[in-house]
């Protein structure tokens, strides 16, 4: 038996002629940068997140990066983030010149506490990042009141959480603006790197349509210093396709962590994932925690069922950030050694994965 992390290959099978026809398409029109196919796209991925615009750019971490940036958040600000984050929610704040400023997860879930936020709050503090960690939605109202109570700008990394649904609202549509990832393995995945910022603020649309392109608008006439980070043309249109199917994969993912909660909810000493009953997600990971994650991961492994750790190593202890003045962040690093992910895709069987941990751990 043997059960891969993830294949990509499964999923492209699904819609796998009209991707060929539609690279065909691009490559007989000769236009790969800043052409109809992303603006195409853009069109439809605002549509499709409740917003008004989107803007494609090279990849997540520009994303939020030019998110601050637009909004002038800069050197001598902080940034409120997640503690339990992938390290591109730090970094984006860190290229912008600003302090992250991390907050411990929820006690029980992986998402930002919004009850321990007013504490890390400063006459420095310009925003708060929520991120949708693996693809289930962070608790937006909360963080709204938090925010327009201290005058502070709310951005949302929806980097893993392409179609989750807060209160009905879909994830790109719930902040002042949404940084995605297309990386491959995203529910909304390219054929290599992508991104896309969506807002409601005209301004912050504009400010990143202009960072995104050399600072210009006109061709040769570069208003700002700004950086070279564009969607191509092809990832676009391919996007454009897997688009069109992304609730329905998302559906199948859905059907999968029904099986895994299920089948998994009777074994003692196995914390799942129990999300919000206002909230659908779209289960990019499915993450369970176990003091044994090292004896059930080798177990795992060699019964041919891979499984990863997001993250094995806290932001906050990266050698990026080593000396920086935080707080000890005890239950993020506590997570980083018990939690494992299990394979998860659309289309996946995980029968055999809830057999083999039902035996491992009984």
């Amino acid at each position: 038996m043997s059960v891969p992390f993830l294949d990509l290959s499964a999923m492209h099978a699904a819609c796998g002629e009209e991707l060929q026809a539609t690279f065909a398409r691009v490559l007989s029109k000769g236009h790969f940068v800043l052409g109809e196919e992303v603006e195409a796209f853009e069109h439809e991925f605002a549509a499709y997140c409740g917003a008004s615009r989107c803007i494609g750019v090279g990849n997540g971490l520009d994303a939020i990066h030019l998110i601050l940036r637009a909004m002038k958040i800069g050197p001598g600000d902080e940034v409120i983030v997640p503690a339990h984050t992938f390290i591109a929610t730090w970094l984006a704040v860190t290229q912008s010149g600003a302090t992250p400023v991390p907050v411990e997860p929820q006690p029980g879930g992986y998402n930002i506490d919004p009850q321990q936020i007013e504490a890390a709050i400063t006459p420095r503090t310009r925003a708060i990042i929520a991120v949708h960690l693996y693809g289930e939605p962070a608790d937006m109202d909360a963080l709204r009141s938090i925010a327009d109570q201290h005058g502070l700008r709310l951005i949302e990394d929806a980097a893993q959480a392409h179609g989750a649904r807060y209160k009905g609202r879909r994830t790109g549509g719930l902040g002042d603006a949404a940084a995605f990832s297309f990386y491959p393995t995203k529910n909304l995945g390219a054929l290599g790197d992508g991104g896309a910022v969506t807002t409601n603020d005209p301004a912050i649309a504009e400010g990143i349509r202009l960072l995104r392109n050399y600072g210009s608008r006109v061709k040769y006439q570069h208003d700002i210093a700004g950086y070279n980070t564009r969607l191509d043309e092809v990832h676009a249109a391919l996007l454009r396709v897997k688009l069109h199917r992304l609730d329905e994969f998302n559906s199948s993912r859905r059907l999968v962590a029904r099986q895994y909660l299920d089948g998994l909810s009777d074994i003692a000493g196995l914390q799942l994932p129990h999300p919000a009953p206002h909230t659908e997600p779209v289960w990019h990971l499915f993450v369970i925690r176990t003091a044994q994650r090292e004896q059930l991961a080798k177990a795992l492994t060699e019964r041919g069922i891979a499984t990863m750790v997001h993250y094995p190593v806290p932001c906050h202890e990266q050698g990026a950030y080593r000396g920086g003045n935080f707080p000890p962040l005890q239950a993020t690093s506590a997570l980083s050694k018990e939690i494992l992910s299990l394979p998860m895709w659309p289309g996946l069987d995980p029968a055999p994965v809830i057999a083999a941990i039902r035996e491992i751990l009984r």
